[in-house]
């Protein structure tokens, strides 16, 4: 395996916990997620945290203002360390957040559509259009504003990844194992047919959080997607 791809959720209520879950998986993972629930309890504080302990964060707040305030609040994440940031908006908000990675080695992931919605969701908004219509749209706007990725379904990453050639840094969540509860996901793939079909990093979650063995469910993940990296 020439890198490990699997991304741990840490959608947990404290720092305390997320402490304790990456104890567990020790060297079995080297890049985590902090999403709203973790940043709310615990903040830039344990960010910075994780990055002082050698491990990589992927900040999943979906940045999405006016670009003056992007910008600038994408400038600040750079300096932290942190090695995925989400972004989440129109052409103009993602040449800012461009803009303000400045050359920080920071990488900026659009957000195409949430893996939780499907079609009826869409109309509910105002879009009507199939998901993958509108997947196409913004992953083009965000190539062509220079980002560095993507964060999109498994069950659309093989297109996704013809549309971006073999560069951009795509980022599926909505991954589980076979047999592996689906919960509030409409748009799922296996570990093994994400990767298989382009995917770069896989966000694993509640499989592992929630598993009497994180550290065996971890190897299990790794053990289904071996023959494909």
């Amino acid at each position: 395996m020439k890198y490990n791809p699997v991304i741990i959720a840490l959608d947990v209520e404290s720092a305390g916990q997320a402490r304790e879950l990456v104890r567990r998986l020790g060297g079995s993972v080297s890049v985590y997620k902090v999403g709203m629930e973790l940043y709310a309890a615990a903040g830039m504080e344990f960010v910075r945290e994780l990055v002082g302990e050698g491990k990589q964060v992927f900040l999943d707040m979906k940045f999405y203002d006016i670009g003056e305030t992007v910008k600038r609040a994408v400038a600040q994440v750079a300096r932290s360390g942190v090695r995925f940031l989400t972004i989440h908006g129109s052409a103009a908000v993602m040449r800012a957040a461009r803009e303000g990675k400045g050359d920080s080695p920071l990488q900026l992931l659009a957000v195409t559509v949430l893996t939780s919605f499907d079609r009826d969701d869409l109309a509910d908004l105002g879009y009507p259009c199939e998901v993958a219509s509108l997947v196409r749209l913004r992953v083009r706007k965000a190539m062509e504003c220079g980002i560095d990725g993507i964060v999109c379904s498994p069950l659309e990453v093989a297109e996704v990844r013809a549309l971006t050639g073999p560069q951009a840094v795509l980022v599926t969540p909505g991954v589980r194992s076979a047999g592996a509860a689906a919960g509030d996901q409409k748009r799922v793939a296996t570990p093994a047919d994400a990767i298989r079909n382009g995917a770069s990093y896989l966000v694993i979650g509640r499989q592992v959080t929630r598993a009497a063995d994180p550290p065996s469910e971890v190897a299990r993940i790794l053990d289904e997607i071996a023959p494909f990296c």
